[in-house]
C-alpha cells in the first residue's frame, strides 16, 4: 500500500513538473533600433546598455542586438525599455524578429 501511495505522489509531482516546464517558453529576439535623427548614436548606445544591464543573455553585432530568455519575463522587460527609448526620441523605427526557441548557442555547421 505504501508503494502505491508513493507511486501516486511521484506521478503527481512528475505531472506538475512537466506542466511547469511546458509553461516556460524560451524565445530569441533580434532588435535593430533606428532613431531618425542626426544624433542617433547615443540613443542606440543607451538602449543597448539597458539590455546589457538586464538579467537576460545579450549578444551584439554591428547590425543588430539579440536578446534571449523566457517569453513571460523578457517581453514585459522589452516593452518597458522600448517605451523608455521611444520617449527620448522624436521619431524612431524598431525592427524586431522573434523566434520561439533559444538560439543563443547557435553555431553554423557549414
Amino acid at each position: 500500500m505504501l508503494n502505491l501511495f508513493q507511486h501516486l505522489i511521484n506521478k503527481n509531482i512528475n505531472k506538475k513538473i512537466t506542466a511547469f516546464a511546458a509553461s516556460i517558453m524560451k524565445i530569441s529576439i533580434e532588435l535593430t533600433l533606428t532613431p531618425l535623427k542626426d544624433d542617433y548614436e547615443s540613443h542606440i548606445i543607451d538602449f543597448i546598455k539597458a539590455l546589457r544591464a538586464s538579467e537576460f543573455k545579450v549578444l551584439e553585432n554591428p547590425l543588430s542586438t539579440q536578446i534571449y530568455g523566457d517569453y513571460d519575463t523578457l517581453m514585459p522587460f522589452l516593452t518597458r525599455e522600448i517605451k523608455k527609448s521611444f520617449s527620448e526620441i522624436e521619431i524612431a523605427v524598431l525592427n524586431m524578429k522573434i523566434v520561439k526557441t533559444d538560439r543563443s548557442d547557435y553555431e553554423p555547421d557549414f
